[in-house]
């Protein structure tokens, strides 16, 4: 089995209406102001997991700065998961300093939601280790939702999107809330190669790393620093797509043996 835990797809009606979207939303028009920039939608990522041979993927929100925005596009992702039959997993976002994010977060819950993410605090404006965070943390410890946090690389090349957290920040919220199901995308921010210092080790023991687009981050022996069982798949389709993600590895056992991380992470036992 292959569990991609880090892809995007977006309601029809952003794709058909993407200028004005651009407009409406900063880290949107920073991502995806740039025509090459594809957006897909549920069915496209259904397409793309019968040609790579992908049995599961993770769906995960847009961290809109409007909660309606954010409403819209989580009902998209819980109708879709809801259709899949068990393919398409629900990941939906909230702004916590946005009006009725709490009871959002309770809908998506109940609609079937198993996270929170992909989780951009400051691209929102807020302050994740302020006010917040708290709740956001307190929400995911009572609904039972796993987080998910795009996490900026504080070195290196400039890119559309890096900025949305930065990677000390992650590391006192992770530090902090050592019972929460945290994943950290893109290897975290590289998080895990401070693990030779013993108190990041140790912190890192209860987080998860996806390798969403790590080709296009690090070369390819960054992965060997990392735990084995604390890595998840991710192609961050569709600006990588699948097939090539999966090529990308040494070996596409690699992606078989991390879905089981997935699935440990969503509180499976057996595949």
């Amino acid at each position: 089995m292959v569990v991609d835990c880090h892809t995007h797809v977006f309601p029809p009606q952003v794709v058909e209406a993407r200028e004005e979207y651009l407009r409406a939303d900063p880290t949107f028009g920073e991502l995806y102001g740039n025509p090459r920039a594809r957006l897909a939608t549920a069915p496209d990522l259904l397409a793309s997991m019968e040609r790579a041979a992908v049995d599961i993927s993770f769906m995960l929100g847009f961290a809109w700065r409007d909660q309606e925005m954010c409403r819209r596009h989580n009902d998209y992702l819980l109708e879709w998961a809801a259709r899949s039959g068990g393919r398409l997993v629900a990941f939906c976002t909230v702004n916590p300093v946005g009006p009725g994010a709490e009871e959002e977060a309770e809908r998506c819950a109940r609609a079937g939601a198993r996270g929170l993410g992909e989780l951009r605090p400051e691209s929102q404006g807020w302050d994740l280790l302020g006010p917040a965070g708290e709740r956001l943390a307190s929400l995911a410890r009572r609904l039972g939702l796993a987080l998910l946090f795009h996490v900026s690389e504080p070195v290196g090349h400039r890119y559309a999107g890096k900025e949305g957290l930065a990677l000390a920040t992650f590391y006192r919220f992770a530090e902090a809330n050592p019972d929460l199901s945290i994943v950290g995308a893109h290897l975290g921010g590289g998080l895990p190669f401070y693990a030779h210092m013993p108190e990041v080790r140790e912190v890192c023991r209860r987080l998860y790393f996806d390798t969403a687009a790590v080709p296009l981050l690090y070369s390819p022996d960054a992965l060997a620093l990392v735990d084995d069982d604390r890595l998840l798949f991710g192609s961050d389709f569709p600006l990588l797509g699948q097939e090539r993600a999966l090529a990308s590895l040494p070996d596409r056992a690699l992606a078989e043996r991390w879905s089981r991380n997935a699935l440990a992470l969503l509180g499976c036992r057996d595949g």
